[in-house]
C-alpha cells in the first residue's frame, strides 16, 4: 500500500523539491500552501511523472480556519497521512528594533506553534498504525544568535528531539532538518539588500539538503544539520562567544532559511 506525505510551503524552493523527490518515491501527496495555482500546477507535474495521486491543498497556515482545515486533514483517520512535512515559512528582514509587532507574532506562529498544531494532530494516527514520519524544516539558524528568526527555529528543533526521542521506539521518527542559506525566493521576498553579497560557496544545494532530511527522518535522525559546509561550523556554534557569533552572521532577522 502506497504511503501519503502532507508537506506545507510546496509550492516552490525547498517544499517543491521534497514533494518532487518524495513522489519520486512512489509517495502519494497533500499539498499545502498559499498559492493554489502553483500548487495544483505542481500537483499535475507530480501526478504525470510519477503515476501518484496529488493533492493541492491551498491554506494560509498563519489564519487559524486554515490552520484547523489542514489538522483535520492530518487527523483523518479514512485517509491516513504518513509522512508531515512541515516547511512553511518566512523571514522578518527589518531589525527587531523597527520590526512590526505583528509580523514577529506571525513568524513565531509559523515556524513554531505550526509545526507544533500539525503534529499534534499527526502523531495519534501514526501511533495507532505504528509507523510516521515528521520531518520539521529548521536552520542552522536555530543554533546562534541570529534574532527572532532563529530563536522560533530553536523551538521546533527542540520540538522534533522531544517528539523524536518519546516516539522513536514506536515506530514514529521525528526530525529537525537545519539547512543554511538556500538559493530560493524566500530571500527574494525579503528584499535584496537584507544579506550582504556572499559567494557562490555559502548556498547550499536543494536538491541535497532536501535529500539529507529524507534520509535522516528515515534513520530516525533528531537533528540533521544539512550540507558539509555547515556541518563543518555547526561545532563552533558551542565554542564561540554569542557576540562574535552575532557579528559573524547577517544583522537581519530571517538571515539564513
Amino acid at each position: 500500500m502506497a504511503l501519503t506525505a502532507l508537506i506545507t510551503g510546496a509550492s516552490t524552493g525547498l517544499g517543491a523539491e521534497l514533494a518532487r523527490q518524495i513522489a519520486a518515491k512512489g509517495v502519494h501527496l497533500v499539498l499545502v500552501a498559499r498559492d493554489g495555482e502553483r500548487l495544483e500546477g505542481l500537483a499535475a507535474e507530480l501526478r504525470g511523472r510519477h503515476r501518484i495521486e496529488a493533492e493541492a491543498l491551498p491554506a494560509d497556515l498563519t489564519r487559524a480556519p486554515d490552520l484547523e482545515r489542514v489538522a483535520a486533514r492530518l487527523a483523518d483517520r479514512a485517509h491516513p497521512i504518513d509522512i508531515l512535512v512541515n516547511n512553511a515559512g518566512f523571514g522578518v528582514a527589518a531589525g527587531f528594533e523597527t520590526s512590526e509587532l505583528d509580523d514577529e507574532r506571525r513568524l513565531h506562529e509559523l515556524l513554531s506553534w505550526v509545526p507544533l498544531h500539525l503534529s499534534h494532530a499527526a502523531v495519534p494516527g501514526m501511533l495507532e498504525r505504528g509507523y510516521g514520519w515528521i520531518l520539521n524544516v529548521a536552520s542552522v539558524a536555530a543554533f546562534t544568535p541570529t534574532g527572532t528568526y532563529g530563536a522560533a527555529k530553536a523551538a521546533t528543533v527542540s520540538l522534533s528531539r522531544s517528539l523524536n526521542a518519546r516516539y522513536r521506539r514506536r515506530g514514529v521518527h521525528v526530525t529537525a532538518l537545519c539547512p543554511g542559506l538556500l538559493d530560493t525566493e524566500f530571500h527574494a521576498r525579503m528584499g535584496e539588500d537584507h544579506l550582504p553579497r556572499l559567494p557562490r560557496l555559502a548556498w547550499a544545494s536543494t536538491a541535497r539538503v532536501a535529500h539529507e532530511g529524507i534520509t535522516a527522518v528515515r534513520r530516525g535522525r533528531s537533528v540533521v544539520v544539512s550540507d558539509w559546509r555547515y556541518r563543518l561550523l555547526a561545532p563552533l556554534t558551542h565554542l564561540l562567544p554569542d557576540r562574535l557569533l552575532e557579528r559573524a552572521s547577517t544583522t537581519n532577522d530571517g538571515a539564513l532559511n
